[in-house]
C-alpha cells in the first residue's frame, strides 16, 4: 500500500536525512512565529496581545517538543557515523543542527513558556509605559523577565558548561566569550573618551545648516524606499513598515523591516531604514538551497550587525554615497530646506556629526560603542546576580555620566527603558552591535582593497560590485564557517578591532 511504502521509505532513510527533516519542520514553525512576531510589533491591536502571547508561547513549546524527540540522540550518533557519505555542506549542517539541538533542549519547557509569556506582557506594557516615563509600573514586569532569564542562564550554564552570561551570549554570538569581549571593550574604552573629545572639539569650529522641516512621514517613506532600491532590497521578498523600535524580522523569503520617523529630521529615519536594509541584504542573500536548515542561517549577530552597520555607517555616511543620494533627498524635500542646506559639504557634516546623546539607535558611530559597553556591563552583572533590576536607573545614570557626560537621573524613557531587548529577555545581544561595527570596518576595508572600483560605483548610485563581493564572501556562506573562519575567509584575518579605530580616526580627524 501507499502507506506501507511511505513508512518503508522513512525507515530506510539515512539518519542524517531524518534529522534534516526534523529541522525542516522546525524551520516552518519559526517561519510562522517570525511573521506573528512582526505583526505583534507593527499591526496587531492591543486587544490581541494575550491570545498572541499564548500562541507564540505554544509555538516555542512545539519547537522544543520536536527537539526532545527520544529518537534524536541516537539519530545524531548514527548521522555522525555517516559523515564519510556527506558532502562538506551536509557535514557543516550536521554540526549546526547538533548545536541548535543542544541550545533548544538545555532549558525546561515550562520555563520557556513562562519566559515567553512574561516577555510578551512586558514588551506590550513597555510600549505604553516608556512614553509615560513610568519606571514604577515597568519595574515589576521587567524584574519577572530578569528572574526567569537568570533561571534560563543557570540551566544553560550547567548543560553547555559555560559561565552564566556566556551561556546567553552563545545564543547570539556562538563561540564568543565575555572574557574576550572584556578585553576588546577595555581597549576601546581606553581610546574612546579621548577620541570623542578630540573630534567634538574639532567639530565645534565647523558651522552647519540644520534641516528645517517639517518632513511629512509619507515623503520620508517614499525616499526610504528609493534608497532601499539603490541598496538592492528585493521588494518581491520583503516590505517596509513602521514600529516603535526599528527592526528587521520575518524570514529570508519574506523579510520585514521597520523604521520610525521624526517629522523635524528626516535623516534619523532614513538612517534607520538603511541600517535595517543591511540586515535584510544578509537575509535575502543567504544560500537558497539551505534556507530550511541551520547551516543556511546567518553566522551570528556580530556578523549580522556588521552588514547593517556596513550599509549605514561605512557606505551611507561616506562622501561617495552622499554625492549621489543628495539628489534623491532634494527631489523629496526641495521645498523644505534652503539650497545651502543641500550642499554636499553641509550634508556630510550633518551625517558625520559627533555628539554624545541619550538614544542608542540615534547615536553617531563614534559615541555608539559607549552605549553598547554600558549595556553590556550592566546586563552581565545583572545576569550574574551582582546587581538587581531595581538598581538599573542609578547604574545607567552613573555610566552615562562617566562615559558620555550625560545625566539620566529621573529620565527613565531615555535611560534604562529606551531599548526593547531586555523586555523579552534578550540578554547577551547588546555586545554584538559593537562587535558588528568592528567587523564592518574590517570587511569594508578588505572589499575596497579587493575591488578598488567600489568607491567610484557608490558615488554613481551602484552597489553591484560591493553586493557581489559581500555575497561571495559573507552572505552565500550562511553558517558554513565558524565566526573566526568566516572572517578569515572574507578578510584574511580574525576580528581585529584596530581597523575600527583607524576608520574613526581617518573619517573624523584627517
Amino acid at each position: 500500500s501507499i502507506q506501507y511504502l511511505a513508512k518503508k521509505k522513512v525507515i530506510n532513510m539515512k539518519a542524517y536525512q531524518k534529522v534534516e527533516k526534523v529541522f525542516r519542520r522546525r524551520n516552518h514553525l519559526t517561519h510562522l512565529q517570525s511573521i506573528a512576531s512582526w505583526d505583534h510589533s507593527t499591526m496587531m491591536p492591543a486587544g490581541g496581545n494575550e491570545a498572541r502571547a499564548q500562541a507564540m508561547a505554544e509555538a516555542s513549546v512545539m519547537q522544543i517538543e520536536l527537539m526532545e524527540s527520544p529518537e534524536l540522540p541516537e539519530l545524531f550518533s548514527q548521522a555522525q557515523s555517516e559523515t564519510s557519505a556527506l558532502n562538506e555542506w551536509q557535514k557543516a549542517n550536521l554540526r549546526e543542527m547538533k548545536e541548535t539541538w543542544l541550545n533548544l533542549t538545555c532549558v525546561e519547557k515550562d520555563l520557556i513558556e513562562k519566559k515567553s509569556l512574561a516577555g510578551s506582557k512586558c514588551e506590550m506594557a513597555w510600549r505604553e509605559l516608556r512614553p509615560a516615563n513610568n519606571w514604577k509600573d515597568f519595574l515589576p514586569l521587567l524584574d519577572q523577565v530578569v528572574q526567569l532569564t537568570r533561571e534560563e542562564a543557570q540551566q544553560r550554564s550547567e548543560k553547555m558548561n559555560l559561565p552564566l552570561y556566556d551561556s546567553l551570549l552563545n545564543l547570539y554570538e556562538p563561540g564568543q566569550s565575555s572574557q574576550a569581549i572584556d578585553a576588546i571593550f577595555a581597549k576601546t574604552k581606553e581610546v574612546l573618551p579621548g577620541l570623542i573629545q578630540e573630534i567634538t572639539e574639532k567639530q565645534k569650529r565647523e558651522e552647519t545648516i540644520q534641516p528645517q522641516g517639517p518632513f511629512p512621514v509619507s515623503q520620508q517613506k517614499e525616499l526610504a524606499q528609493k534608497i532601499m532600491q539603490v541598496l538592492g532590497f528585493d521588494f518581491h521578498r520583503g516590505r517596509l513598515d513602521v514600529s516603535t523600535h526599528p527592526f528587521c524580522g520575518g524570514v529570508p523569503q519574506d523579510v520585514r523591516i521597520t523604521s520610525r520617523y521624526d517629522e523635524s529630521d528626516f535623516i534619523s529615519g532614513l538612517l534607520g531604514v538603511i541600517h535595517e536594509t543591511g540586515h535584510a541584504a544578509y537575509e535575502q542573500g543567504l544560500p537558497k538551497e539551505w534556507l530550511t536548515q541551520p547551516v543556511g542561517s546567518a553566522r551570528g549577530m556580530g556578523l549580522h550587525e556588521s552588514q547593517s552597520l556596513l550599509f549605514e555607517m561605512q557606505v551611507s555616511r561616506s562622501r561617495e554615497f552622499l554625492s549621489f543620494a543628495i539628489s534623491l533627498m532634494k527631489e523629496a524635500f526641495s521645498e523644505k530646506a534652503s539650497e545651502d542646506f543641500w550642499q554636499e559639504d553641509n550634508m556630510y557634516k550633518l551625517y558625520t556629526k559627533v555628539e554624545p546623546s541619550y538614544i542608542r539607535v540615534d547615536a553617531d558611530e563614534v559615541t555608539y560603542p559607549a552605549h553598547v559597553i554600558l549595556r553590556y556591563e550592566i546586563e552581565k552583572d545583572l545576569m550574574e546576580g551582582k546587581v538587581e533590576t531595581k538598581d538599573l536607573p542609578e547604574l545607567w545614570h552613573q555610566k552615562m555620566t562617566a562615559y558620555l557626560g550625560l545625566s539620566t537621573e529621573g529620565n527613565f524613557k531615555d535611560g534604562c527603558m529606551q531599548d526593547i531587548h531586555w523586555t523579552d529577555g534578550s540578554f547577551g545581544y547588546f555586545p554584538t552591535y559593537t562587535l558588528g561595527a568592528m567587523n564592518a570596518a574590517q570587511i569594508f576595508r578588505k572589499a575596497k582593497l579587493d575591488r578598488p572600483e567600489i568607491s567610484e560605483e557608490i558615488s554613481q548610485g551602484s552597489l553591484n560590485t560591493l553586493r557581489s563581493w559581500l555575497s561571495d564572501k559573507i552572505w552565500s556562506q550562511g553558517s558554513f564557517f565558524s565566526i573566526d573562519d568566516l572572517m578569515l575567509h572574507a578578510t584574511g584575518e580574525k576580528l581585529n578591532p584596530q581597523y575600527f579605530i583607524e576608520h574613526l580616526k581617518t573619517r573624523y580627524l584627517v
